[in-house]
Parts: structure tokens; C-alpha cells; sequence
């Protein structure tokens, strides 16, 4: 390159700023390539590191993962839950299941689908509200994270908000757990909540008597060079079919 890339320190061997200044601008041919490799490899064929928001990782995700592996038998899945939304440039996840849209730009984003957002309760709890006024003295549990809270729930219903008198949380299992355990009416996703309404563990008391609060919550995303990857588009038809979307080619 006709200058100095890196500085030794004793025994170690680091980039120094031209070495990283050129970093920089190389990092992205890299991954593109190691991506491209990995392409055409065996591995690629049959691993997918998946990254995934918590809430869906737990209430959707892993009930459904040993149907995902049975029907495809080869597909090996690392699967990674957390806030933080990966990028994409270390080539450290293939893939990503974000809560909200993402932040980065240039990346294949599939929309989830609607879900639909109610008051859930334990039955024992769903005894006590038979109308929306009922919820007036019912012990609310507010989920801190959620794009669609209490507040944004009673206007859509015409209502002055409400103060939360119940417990609060920072992921919707813990609260979709806190309401089975009647604790409160949790306002959750009857998508993550799906285990918990099939089972009676959790009723919605107030359905076709209130108006329900209808967005896209999740999204699915991966780099443009991910496509490519078998593992990926197996994931991504597997996952719009299980969501009854549009099938992705």
C-alpha cells in the first residue's frame, strides 16, 4: 500500500489510522465476499443465525421451531434474542426478527403482518370487566416497550387515559406471564399471546365490545447478499407461510 498499515506494541500487532481509515472503506467488500463464499459452500446450505426480538423469540418463535426443523431437516438454526438491533457489517447474523422498523438502511425488510393488540386477562380476573368502564378500577399492566400502550388504547376507544394501577414490565412475555398469573389486564398482541388464548389461560374480555388497536409489530430483515443463501430463504417462506402472508421468492 506504500505506508505503514499497523504498529506493534511488544507482542501485540495493531491497526494504526491509516490502517483503520482503510478498514473502513474495505470492511463492507470483505463481507460481501465472505458472504458470497459462504454462498456457495456446504455450510450455507443448512445453518442460519438468526437474531430475534425477545417477546417474539419466546411466545412465537421456539413453539414453532421443531415443526420449522422437521419439515426441513437439514436447516441447523443458532438463534440469538435481544433489544439491540444487529447491523449487519460483521457478518455475525444472517438474518433478524426486529420489533418496529429497522434502522439500518439497504437491507431486505418483510413486514409481519397485522397483529392485533386487546386487553387480556386470567379468567378469574375477566369476571370482574364487563364493559370498558370496568377497566377503571381493574389493575393494569403496562408493557414499557411497547409501541402500542394503554394510553394510545383508550383514545382509540374515545376514552380519557387512564393511570396504570398495575405492575410494569419491559417485555411483553413478562407481562403476557403476570396476566396468566392474575396480576392485572395486560394490553398485549394476541399474536405473542396466542399459547396463553388457546389454552384459556388468558381471555380477552372485552372482545366485540371495544375497539382493538391493529399495526405491524415485527419485521423480518436481512442484508440483499443474505438472499442468496438457501438457509435464508427457507426461513423467510417457512416464516410468511406460518404467518399466512405473501410468499417471498
Amino acid at each position: 500500500m506504500g505506508t505503514t498499515l499497523f504498529d506493534r506494541q511488544s507482542r501485540a500487532i495493531r491497526l494504526n489510522g491509516a490502517g483503520e481509515a482503510l478498514l473502513s472503506h474495505v470492511a463492507t467488500a470483505f463481507d460481501e465476499m465472505r458472504q458470497g463464499v459462504e454462498t456457495i459452500g456446504v455450510r450455507s446450505g443448512n445453518l442460519l443465525r438468526l437474531h430475534c426480538a425477545p417477546s417474539m423469540a419466546t411466545q412465537w418463535l421456539m413453539p414453532r421451531l421443531r415443526g420449522l426443523l422437521e419439515t426441513q431437516p437439514g436447516l441447523e438454526v443458532r438463534l440469538a434474542a435481544g433489544i439491540d438491533y444487529p447491523r449487519f457489517e460483521h457478518d455475525e447474523f444472517d438474518a433478524d426478527i426486529c420489533y418496529g422498523p429497522p434502522r439500518q438502511e439497504g437491507l431486505v425488510v418483510i413486514p409481519l403482518g397485522e397483529e392485533t393488540v386487546t386487553p387480556l386477562c386470567a379468567p378469574e380476573v375477566a369476571e370482574n370487566i364487563r364493559t370498558i368502564v370496568d377497566l377503571k378500577s381493574a389493575k393494569l399492566i403496562e408493557s414499557d416497550n411497547k409501541r402500542v400502550r394503554w394510553a394510545g388504547w383508550f383514545a382509540a376507544n374515545d376514552l380519557s387515559p387512564q393511570a396504570s394501577r398495575g405492575s410494569r414490565f419491559d417485555r411483553s412475555f413478562m407481562a403476557i406471564a403476570a396476566a396468566v398469573d392474575g396480576l392485572g389486564v395486560a394490553l398485549e398482541s394476541t399474536r405473542l399471546a396466542e399459547r396463553e388464548l388457546a389454552d384459556g389461560r388468558l381471555v380477552a374480555p372485552l372482545a366485540g365490545r371495544a375497539q382493538d388497536v391493529r399495526y405491524i409489530g415485527h419485521y423480518l430483515v436481512f442484508p440483499r447478499v443474505a438472499k442468496s443463501r438457501l438457509a435464508v430463504r427457507t426461513f423467510a417462506r417457512w416464516l410468511t407461510q406460518e404467518l399466512k402472508l405473501s410468499s417471498v421468492d
